[in-house]
């Protein structure tokens, strides 16, 4: 390509040249005349620096490359046009020398709308995997990449390789963007194959927990379905793009069970929610929920849940709020310790009427026990055993439970699995009886 530029001087100088007929900073048009002289003494055997120089152009300033370059356009133009060609200025005008122009004949426009209609029935026979975040009612906009797998539907299948460049301008997309996604389509199908057979993988999982387990969950699950770990940005990805949605539990507000009375005593929150213990056996804390099952009944739930290891140690089911409810739970806590009390072990509770009661607070006095209490109407306080009672009533499907029998063994079965087989991510992904045993081992 001739970069070469001339200065006003040059210009000037140019245009008084008999066989110009005008000149820019870059180009020069010279008449018809000069053109048909040139080509027939270059047929007679001149060299087209010659030619230039008798007809006093300055070689140095227009280049003898360019010389060269006009004599053969000239000669093609000649050939094909004659002198006619040659007098009458051709160049933007034919298909020498420049792209064609588009063929707009009525065979061409039927053909194109053609292509038009099979290009839309393609993108409606697209399949749409994880498109869940679209809202219901919406009208879907099609992802670049959607564009591109229908424009290739079209010109594979029904043979419209000549419309590319229509096709992409139809679909607002780019032609180079096109072809890039025809060259990375292998790699891209064998990655869409991996994430649906992970998909499936995690989907069944997912079910068996009933919706209820989250990437965290999943990643702890796959360690032992696969023998070894799935990236968890990988599960979020996978969880995102075919939507795996977790269902999450609400927050309800926290109820107390009843008001203490003047005869009751609170104690003092000594365990100020320090929740991270390390000592297994040192700290304990309980409260009591309740369950309405299917029947219309009522059923209450106590528990102690040891801090460090996350385990529930004991538990115990009633029908009645009566003070038997808690005593019996913590008579079961002594018989599962066996007299192995830590010589700083403490239990902790809200000020609930069960916990402020002398009946109580002499049980726990007997077994050697600091006692807790949260502050007022303070539910954080108490946050390891509320997010237990959040986890079960979340899991444990008590409200087709007809009667107490049948909810109580809903109960033990979860808190079976619960200590067992429900690894948890700050447990080192270990189950509360695994960490038990590590924390004992260490």
């Amino acid at each position: 390509m001739n970069r070469r530029t001339f200065n006003p001087d040059q210009i000037r100088q140019l245009e008084a040249n008999l066989h110009v007929a005008s000149v820019s900073d870059r180009t020069i048009q010279y008449k018809g005349e000069f053109k048909i002289h040139a080509v027939r003494e270059n047929l007679a055997g001149k060299r087209p620096i010659q030619i230039f120089e008798e007809s006093g152009f300055d070689l140095d300033m227009i280049g003898k490359q360019t010389t060269n370059e006009a004599l053969k356009r000239w000669r093609k133009t000649y050939r094909i046009y004659g002198e006619e060609g040659l007098l009458n200025e051709r160049r933007g005008k034919s298909n020498l020398g420049g792209r064609p122009k588009k063929d707009d004949s009525v065979e061409r426009r039927l053909v194109k709308a053609e292509a038009r209609i099979k290009y839309l029935t393609a993108e409606k026979r697209i399949t749409k995997k994880a498109r869940r975040s679209r809202k219901r009612g919406e009208v879907p906009k099609l992802t670049a990449s959607e564009r591109y797998q229908a424009i290739n539907i079209v010109l594979r299948k029904q043979s419209m390789g000549r419309f590319v460049t229509d096709l992409c301008t139809l679909a607002e997309v780019s032609r180079s963007g096109y072809y890039a996604w025809l060259a990375r389509t292998d790699s891209v199908s064998l990655r869409e194959e991996r994430d649906y057979a992970d998909y499936l993988l995690l989907k069944r999982v997912h079910d068996r927990h009933k919706g209820k387990i989250g990437y965290r969950g999943l990643y702890m699950e796959m360690l032992d379905l696969i023998g070894g770990p799935m990236n968890h940005k990988r599960i979020l990805r996978i969880m995102r793009k075919f939507g795996i949605v977790t269902k999450i539990r609400r927050q309800n507000a926290y109820r107390k069970i009843a008001k203490a009375t003047y005869e009751h005593k609170t104690v003092p929150n000594h365990l100020n929610r320090r929740f991270d213990q390390e000592e297994p056996g040192k700290v304990f804390v309980t409260d009591i929920t309740y369950l309405r099952i299917g029947s219309g009944q009522t059923v209450y739930l106590s528990c102690v849940k040891d801090i460090a290891t996350r385990e529930i140690m004991a538990h115990h089911v009633s029908t009645s709020l009566h003070m038997e409810l808690v005593l019996h739970t913590t008579n079961k806590l002594a018989e599962r310790l066996q007299g192995n009390i830590h010589p700083e072990a403490m239990i902790h509770s809200d000020q609930g009427f069960h916990y402020t009661h002398p009946a109580y607070q002499t049980r726990i006095r007997e077994m050697g026990m600091l006692q807790s209490m949260s502050r007022r109407g303070n539910c954080l306080d108490n946050a390891p055993m509320e997010s237990f009672f959040g986890h079960l009533k979340d899991y444990v499907d008590y409200k087709l439970a007809s009667d107490l029998d049948e909810v109580c063994a809903m109960v033990d079965a979860y808190i079976d699995y619960y200590n067992s087989e429900r690894r948890q991510w700050k447990l080192q992904k270990m189950t509360p009886v695994q960490y038990r045993s590590h924390l004992i081992a260490a």
